[in-house]
């Protein structure tokens, strides 16, 4: 994984130092919200890491259930958004533009397409009605230019969106700081991978519990994060830092 420094070859990432933390913990919760409302509300649904559909999809088919379809589709979308997200930073660095603001608007688009969706499609009786699907389409797809995003403009971040390999990289720092066999950058390194996993765990329980409550008017709250992100680095571009 790249380091801090990487980012002055990337023109869309954000400024080594603290904001390495406030990004990683921002997105982190965000997918950690997302996939959660996805999950709860989408039978199922991953949104954020689709891969887990397989192994879903591959339990409805020996025990048939409700949200197979959406399933299915929601693996091309996430497909599609990814390949959009690399051709529009394809396209800004082609103006020597940075990418992180196309790719944050673009984020925050589909996610409130999520939303309408998701509560336009009221109650969902199961996974193959047609609002329950495009919900389903737009939250792969928001959390796809995510994933992409991650990997193009913001590689000297922890991974934001699958926590598997954080918790992994944290577990085997943490049983060398207690064994004493840690240097600084070893420490370093278990702050940095903390964060995110910590971001996503909160993420998920407050996703859940907003749903609970205000059913998809829940989005509203990664969608602020996104604006807020947005505002941020629109403010960046502008002066040129």
């Amino acid at each position: 994984m790249a380091e801090a420094s990487a980012n002055t070859s990337k023109p869309g990432a954000p400024a080594a130092g603290p904001e390495r933390v406030h990004y990683s913990l921002a997105l982190s919760f965000l997918a950690g919200y997302v996939d959660t409302v996805g999950f709860v509300a989408l039978f199922g649904l991953f949104t954020a890491h689709v891969t887990g559909n397989f192994v879903l999809i591959g339990s409805e088919l020996v025990h048939p259930g409700h949200g197979v379809l959406i399933k299915f589709l929601a693996f091309p979308s996430f497909v599609a958004a990814v390949a959009l997200a690399r051709m529009t930073v394809v396209w800004r660095e082609r103006a020597g533009k940075p990418a992180l603001t196309m790719l944050l608007l673009l984020q925050l688009v589909l996610l409130l397409g999520f939303m309408f969706a998701g509560q336009y499609a009221g109650p969902v009786p199961d996974g193959s009605a047609p609002p329950a699907i495009l919900a389903g389409i737009l939250g792969a797809a928001a959390m796809g230019v995510q994933n992409a995003g991650s990997r193009l403009v913001l590689a000297h971040l922890t991974p934001t969106t699958v926590m598997t390999g954080n918790v992994t990289q944290l577990v085997i720092d943490l049983v060398d700081i207690v064994r004493g066999a840690a240097d600084e950058a070893v420490r370093a390194r278990c702050v940095k991978f903390f964060w995110p996993v910590v971001g996503f765990g909160v993420g998920a329980i407050v996703g859940a519990a907003g749903f609970s409550y205000v059913r998809f008017w829940t989005l509203l709250v990664p969608a602020a994060i996104l604006a807020g992100l947005y505002a941020l680095e629109t403010r960046r571009e502008k002066s040129g830092t």
